[in-house]
């Protein structure tokens, strides 16, 4: 009687869900000695990872199946006809008690719902961006950036605890440092950067590799792109670096402590540019009052729509950053998941023990 009711709501679940071709999946992986092992390997991993993973479910309405499941195993009493499985009989208890049946039985079906509901595991952080902004950071290499003294006396900064002199590093070394710091924290953003002094040149193209764009921060020098400020270029090249976006918010992050004095372009003509490839541009000063070009860089930011900041120590430039970090939270709104893989197999493993159980002490008795 219970064998039938289970058979033909196993049956119709399947016939709801689409998966008719689901059990034979199945029982092709099962027969493949190699896929038995590596469901029983990846037993260990899943319980050590679930603490820093995320899994869920495909089809998560499937678990409510479970009441009706175990209300039926104990009130349904209507026979049902054996139609879609050989020898369903052999299901039946015999010389072994009710509670372990029970038990197996409630156990066999949370298993089969289990997956059914096909659960998985997806990497939030996988390298796929949908509504992030790509960020371009401009950064001036001139020769007054090779200039110490830009920590001040008593400030504090976390990543520069293992410095035995940080007062001596250059406002360029700083830089670099603090730079890093913000285009590591900007989990679901694409990030380039562009360096600059004589000319300017796409240091790393626009990319999600983070940690990548980091790492190469280190092997720029100052004084590598010459001497002067092209800060015109600078605006041209940036947008450059957006040529194969996508993305709906761009925005450029210009830093200097100097007046344009270099380059082709003008800085007029580089706020056109930008203006026509709708590119936000923050810009930052930096240095003693009065080194960098306060009203162009402010009339930059004005004519983009970004803001003017300035920054005449390590700290006040670490603010800096961080505010621009809040102004530009990124919003991802995606229901896509990504990095997916999936573990039915594991409890249809176990489902199959369980049958196999059943079907040996059947035989046995």
């Amino acid at each position: 009687m219970w064998t039938g009711i289970i058979g033909n709501f196993i049956f119709n679940v399947k016939k709801i869900d689409g998966k008719i071709q689901f059990f034979f999946k199945f029982f092709k992986s099962v027969t493949n000695l190699s896929n038995i092992c590596k469901i029983v390997a990846e037993v260990p991993y899943i319980c050590y990872n679930a603490r820093m993973s995320q899994y869920s479910f495909e089809y998560p309405w499937v678990i409510l199946f479970i009441i009706p499941i175990i209300y039926c195993i104990y009130r349904c009493k209507e026979p049902m006809n054996q139609r879609f499985f050989v020898h369903l009989h052999l299901l039946n208890p015999s010389k072994y008690s009710w509670l372990k049946h029970s038990i197996l039985l409630v156990t066999l079906f949370v298993l089969l719902l289990i997956a059914l509901a096909s659960p998985l595991h997806y990497d939030a952080d996988a390298q796929y961006n949908r509504q992030g902004r790509d960020i371009v950071l401009a950064i001036d290499a001139s020769g007054s950036m090779n200039s110490s003294g830009f920590i001040k006396e008593g400030e504090h900064l976390d990543f520069l605890e293992d410095e035995q002199n940080p007062q001596r590093l250059t406002r360029f070394e700083v830089t670099k440092l603090i730079a890093k710091e913000f285009i590591l924290g900007r989990q679901h953003d694409n990030v380039g950067v562009v360096l600059y002094g004589d000319y300017a040149f796409i240091a790393s193209p626009i990319t999600y590799e983070k940690e990548i764009v980091a790492d190469m921060l280190s092997y720029l020098t100052q004084g590598m792109a010459g001497q002067n400020t092209a800060i015109g270029e600078a605006i041209a090249i940036g947008a450059r670096a957006f040529a194969f976006s996508h993305a709906k918010s761009r925005v450029m992050i210009l830093l200097s402590d100097g007046e344009h004095n270099s380059g082709s372009i003008s800085p007029k003509d580089a706020i056109e540019i930008a203006k026509k490839e709708r590119i936000k541009i923050y810009t930052i000063g930096i240095g003693n009052e009065g080194e960098a070009d306060s009203a162009l860089l402010e009339q930059i930011a004005k004519e983009s729509g970004g803001e003017f900041y300035y920054a005449t120590s390590s700290k006040a430039l670490q603010e800096v950053y961080e505010k621009i970090d809040e102004l530009e939270i990124s919003k991802i709104k995606s229901s896509q998941l990504f990095g997916v893989e999936y573990f039915y197999q594991i409890p249809l493993f176990i489902a199959a023990l369980i049958v196999l159980f059943f079907t040996y002490q059947r035989l046995k008795s």
